[in-house]
């Protein structure tokens, strides 16, 4: 039975509940401190600070102290004054629905024009906790790129970091995975983005036959850290949404590095103490938090409707910008550790022009062997060998000194590099196993 008070506000739904009010105490570049809200206010909360004349800037807290919150701003802060009211909003929980999909959003969930999405029925949190329990990782997918579908196999609810510096191709790779990706659905989040490269990607690369079955969540290089945090937030946790309703979800994370970056630049607003490269702690826990949060599903929270095998997985591909191929920078070095596997664009195969510039060498898939058959480990194996006696060689190759009949292992590289090298470029495959047929007409019969 509803109470007095439920049916006058059912009576009058423009009544707004209660604000609580805090005062400008404190304005910095990086921050802004506000008094009053400190008994009520929780980490991650959203508070509108009032600008004279009627307008507003939106914020989120990020330290609290007995007399003051911290505010990292949303938006520029040059109208904002000391003694201005700031308005504690609280969590602001996104509502995903399927009338995201094909769609571009941004940090909010809103269209890039300001404009406001359809919401869904049911609030989902920004800092889920991942899943207990969870399934194994699944079947390997098809992807269609034969480089992924052989030596680098990607399984459903598998976490792989794609180390790319610029220019080498890795927007291009993304969507075709996006397009090519056996998913029910694909969400990308574009974390730093130039403006006009969102535009680009989203038109150009990834296309209507990518967008289809696509959401986008957009934070461009020139917001505040802030909103590029919660952007990334919101994108995992719209995948959580899908796959608690048991379909599986591609996440498409480009980068991990700008994440990185914008939680530097917070943290350090916080008064958290720099470390490694004057990234604080915090990091890479935020780092783990989110990388962890994708992957298999629980299987002991299904239900009729979605099967005896549980919810559905999130698998990942999550890009790290690492410049001049340094794989021991702070955030690559760690990305390796609490992933799945690594992909690594190399520039110098990108330079002589082969697309995708997959390094098959430094590069590894962690659900191998055991998602591979006998024989297709063979030939991995075996190609794998004659990819590295070749770039062993190629010094002297390339310089004329090499002698055919000295090594039986390197003459059959040289023979054999150039078809390995179209073999990984090859891509719109249909099937993982038409890919191994290809590879196995490349390399002698293994015994199965």
């Amino acid at each position: 039975m509803q109470t007095s008070l439920e049916l006058g506000l059912a009576q009058h739904p423009l009544i707004e509940p209660a604000r609580v009010y805090g005062t400008i105490r404190e304005i910095t570049a990086q921050s802004i401190k506000v008094e009053g809200l400190s008994n009520i206010a929780a980490l991650g909360d959203r508070v509108k600070m009032l600008e004279p004349g009627g307008g507003f800037v939106e914020g989120e807290i990020i330290k609290i102290s007995r007399q003051f919150v911290t505010i990292t701003a949303y938006g520029q802060i040059s109208r904002l004054g000391i003694g201005a009211k700031a308005v504690h909003l609280g969590q602001q929980e996104p509502r995903p629905t399927s009338g995201w999909i094909g769609k571009v959003l941004d940090h909010s969930g809103r269209h890039l024009d300001g404009s406001h999405a359809p919401q869904g029925d049911m609030a989902v949190s920004l800092k889920a906790a991942p899943p207990r329990n969870r399934k194994t990782i699944g079947a390997r997918l098809n992807t269609g790129l034969a480089a992924i579908d052989s030596f680098l196999p990607l399984c459903k609810g598998q976490r792989i970091g794609l180390f790319a510096g610029s220019g080498v191709g890795k927007s291009t790779l993304l969507a075709d995975l996006a397009k090519g990706t056996n998913a029910d659905i694909v969400i990308l989040a574009l974390i730093g983005e130039r403006g006009r490269e969102v535009r680009d990607f989203t038109q150009d690369t990834l296309g209507p036959q990518g967008m289809k079955k696509s959401i986008v969540f957009v934070a461009t290089s020139d917001e505040p850290p802030a909103l590029k945090l919660r952007a990334a937030w919101l994108a995992m946790a719209c995948a959580e949404y899908f796959r608690d309703q048991g379909k599986h979800v591609l996440l498409l994370f480009d980068s991990l590095t700008r994440f990185a970056e914008a939680h530097r630049s917070v943290a350090l607003s916080a008064g958290e103490t720099p470390s490694l490269r004057a990234f604080p702690p915090s990091t890479f826990g935020a780092l783990a938090q989110l990388c962890e949060r994708a992957g298999p599903g629980s299987e002991d929270m299904g239900s009729e409707e979605i099967g005896s095998e549980g919810r559905g997985d999130i698998t990942a591909v999550f890009s790290v910008l690492v410049a001049g191929s340094n794989m021991e920078e702070p955030v690559a070095d760690m990305v390796r550790g609490i992933l799945d596997g690594h992909v690594v664009l190399e520039r110098n195969i990108a330079e002589r022009g082969r697309y995708p510039a997959i390094d098959i060498r430094r590069s590894v898939s962690r659900a191998l062997p055991g998602c591979a058959s006998e024989r297709e480990n063979k030939l991995l194996l075996h190609g794998r060998s004659l990819i590295g006696a070749y770039e062993d060689a190629r010094t002297l190759i390339k310089a004329g000194l090499y002698q055919a009949g000295s090594d039986p292992l390197l003459d059959e590289a040289v023979e054999k590099y150039a078809k390995l090298d179209e073999f990984i470029a090859l891509k719109n495959q249909e099937t993982a196993e038409k890919s191994f047929e290809k590879l196995s007409e490349i390399l002698p019969k293994e015994d199965g």
